[in-house]
């Protein structure tokens, strides 16, 4: 019997991994992160316990699963973008990869009020975005001028922005989902950058 080759078994996990999440997201949507426990989610998602375990390492990891991955792809579009772009709008089109996510209004709402309404899951997700930064910083280190603190400004553009990111997300949910999310970031980016 020939195994299945390592692309094909990489996608297989990868498959079943978003499946887990999915299957998590609605549950917690639906009853609420605190009271939705591991086991619940795992036999929604048709997997047992310890199979769950094998793709996350806790339930704070199954809610957050999604960040890691927009980061990487955020990061991509970033250094798709052409070097002599401003660095604020190649910032704003990689972060477009958001609204690229196939959803709805509704079930995009009830993620953020998820992640925002939660203490533990709020930290997490801070700290997800933390790794953000650490994938874009070089690549805006790249595009800024010679300078002494040049890492230094490179990582507070990308703080700066993530930052104004979060704002817009959290203003977005609280007015249910009615204005534009890069309207608000975009009012969130200018209030930053004339702040001097």
């Amino acid at each position: 019997m020939v195994s299945s080759s390592p692309p094909l078994r990489e996608k297989t996990r990868a498959v079943v991994r978003s499946l887990i999440a999915q299957t998590a997201m609605a549950a917690f949507a639906e009853k609420g992160y605190d009271q939705t426990t591991v086991e619940e989610v795992a036999a929604a998602a048709g997997v047992s316990r310890r199979t769950l375990f094998n793709y996350f390492k806790s339930k704070e990891d199954l809610a957050l699963s999604g960040l890691s991955e927009q980061g990487e792809r955020i990061a991509e579009r970033f250094a798709a973008s052409a070097a002599d772009e401003d660095i604020w709008e190649s910032l704003r089109a990689a972060f477009h990869v958001l609204e690229e996510i196939e959803t709805t209004t509704e079930r995009r709402l009830e993620i953020v009020t998820l992640l925002f309404g939660s203490e533990s899951l709020r930290a997490g997700h801070a700290e997800k975005q933390s790794r953000w930064q650490e994938l874009l910083a070089p690549q805006i280190e790249q595009r800024l001028p010679l300078s002494e603190h040049r890492l230094l400004e490179a990582r507070a553009i990308a703080a700066a922005a993530i930052t104004c990111l979060q704002a817009a997300t959290e203003e977005w949910s609280r007015l249910r989902g009615r204005v534009d999310l890069f309207d608000l970031y975009d009012a969130a980016v200018q209030a930053v950058r004339r702040a001097h």
